[in-house]
């Protein structure tokens, strides 16, 4: 962390905390098939008190990320709306929000789209997860504008059965991998 003096006098010193986050990436990130990965943080503790100096730090990290390099960033936050709430994830293009075929994941992806609005960003798009039928996937289609949805993953035991197993469902399933890859197609054409 560096120190810059602010307003102080000598005999009352201010101190302002401007955390150097820069070298983050490189010096903690871990490579995993050409992928820097970055943990940034969750709640640990329950009445572990306010978590606003580490969403500080957290969004100095990503403002970092996203503002002064030339890197795709993916930000893969927890469901809820607290990181657009603080901000945490301003300068971002794109959010991707992953929903169920429900009312309240409708919802929520109504939520994000509103308060990313706030925040500049244009686009929301959209991946429907555990999708069962043909009923799933006309609930969803009637639900969001067919620009925003990117595609669909199917309810799928293999899934289940990889996260039993500790393992990726891209490399456990291929229908799975199949939708994914068709996600990835529209969203290299977007």
């Amino acid at each position: 962390l560096v120190e810059e003096r602010t307003g102080a006098t000598a005999g009352n010193q201010f101190y302002h905390l401007n955390p150097k986050v820069d070298d983050i990436p490189e010096k903690y990130g871990k490579v995993c098939n050409g992928v820097r990965l970055l943990v940034l943080g969750t709640v640990e503790t329950g009445g572990g008190g306010c978590v606003c100096p580490e969403h500080v730090m957290l969004k100095r990290i990503i403002n970092n990320l996203v503002l002064r390099r030339e890197d795709v960033v993916i930000l893969d936050m927890e469901a809820g709306l607290e990181h657009l709430g603080r901000g945490t994830t301003e300068g971002v293009d794109a959010f991707i929000v992953v929903i169920e075929p429900g009312a309240r994941s409708v919802q929520t992806y109504k939520n994000v789209k509103r308060l990313a609005k706030d925040l500049g960003v244009a686009q929301v798009k959209v991946v429907a997860n555990k999708v069962r039928n043909e009923d799933d996937e006309n609930f969803i289609r009637e639900r969001i504008p067919q620009e925003d949805l990117l595609g669909m993953i199917h309810y799928n035991t293999e899934v289940i059965d990889a996260d039993r197993q500790g393992k990726s469902p891209y490399d456990f399933s291929k229908t799975v991998t199949d939708e994914i890859i068709k996600i990835k197609e529209k969203i290299g054409r977007q």
